[in-house]
C-alpha cells in the first residue's frame, strides 16, 4: 500500500495521523503543506483539487484520498487492525471514542487557525484571542481529566496501549503549551503524555521532528 500524507508539522490534526502511522509501523511519503500565515498553501489550486476544504491532512492511498483525521485513523484502523486503536469490547470503544471527542469536536475547533484568523477581523487582538483560545482548551482538558478517572485504568488513556484517545491527547497537549495552557493541575493526564513520548511512535511523530519543522513563531 502506497501512503502520501499531506500534512503541516504543527497541525493537530496532521500530528495524529502521524502518530498512528508510526504506532502501524506503515511507511509513507511526507509532503509538508505549509499553512502558516502568509504562505497558506492549503489554499493553492492543486491542493484544494485533492482537499476542496482546504485543510490538513490529506492521506493518498494507492491514488485515493481520504480527508478528516478522525474518518482517516479510524479507515487505518480497518485496514491495518494490529495494533488496534480501538478495543474489542463495545462499551469500551465508546469510552475511548468519547474521549477522543472531547477534543476533536469540544477543544481543537476552537484553537483552529481559521478560527483565530477570524476573530482577528472582526477587531479582537492577539492577547483576547489567546484568552479566549486557552479558556476553551483548559475547559476540555479539566472535562477530559475528570472522564479519567472513569475510564479503564492503565498507564495509557485505555488499558496498557495506545488508542485513538492517546493519538488525540498528545498533539492537544502540544497545542496548549503552545496556547500557554498549564497542565499542571492535570496530573492523570500529563503522567499519560509522560508515558506516551516515551514511545519511539510519539518520538518520531513528534512536530520538531518533521522535514517541515520550522522555529516556532
Amino acid at each position: 500500500m502506497h501512503l502520501t500524507l499531506h500534512n503541516y508539522w504543527r497541525s493537530s490534526a496532521s500530528y495524529r495521523i502521524r502518530i498512528a502511522l508510526a504506532l502501524k509501523e506503515l511507511p509513507y511519503e511526507y509532503i509538508g503543506v505549509s499553512i502558516q500565515t502568509g504562505i497558506d498553501a492549503q489554499h493553492e489550486e492543486a491542493y484544494r483539487k485533492l482537499n476542496p476544504q482546504a485543510r490538513v491532512p490529506t492521506l493518498q492511498a494507492n491514488g485515493q484520498v481520504l480527508t478528516q483525521s478522525m474518518a482517516i485513523l479510524e479507515w487505518l484502523d480497518e485496514v491495518v487492525p494490529n495494533p488496534p486503536l480501538l478495543p474489542t469490547d463495545a462499551f469500551e470503544r465508546a469510552q475511548v471514542r468519547a474521549l477522543a471527542q472531547i477534543i476533536v469536536a469540544d477543544i481543537q475547533p476552537l484553537q483552529n487557525i481559521a478560527v483565530t484568523r477570524h476573530l482577528a477581523t472582526i477587531g479582537l487582538d492577539n492577547k483576547v484571542i489567546t484568552d479566549w483560545v486557552k479558556h476553551w482548551i483548559t475547559r476540555g482538558l479539566r472535562v477530559f481529566e475528570h472522564q479519567l478517572t472513569h475510564a479503564t485504568p492503565g498507564v495509557f488513556c485505555h488499558r496498557d496501549s495506545p488508542s485513538l484517545a492517546d493519538i488525540c491527547l498528545i498533539p492537544q497537549c502540544y497545542a496548549a503549551r503552545r496556547f500557554g495552557v498549564d497542565l499542571e493541575s492535570f496530573p492523570t493526564l500529563l503522567a499519560i503524555e509522560q508515558h506516551c513520548l516515551a514511545q519511539d511512535a510519539f518520538k518520531h511523530a513528534a512536530p520538531e521532528n518533521q522535514p517541515d519543522a520550522e522555529v516556532p513563531i
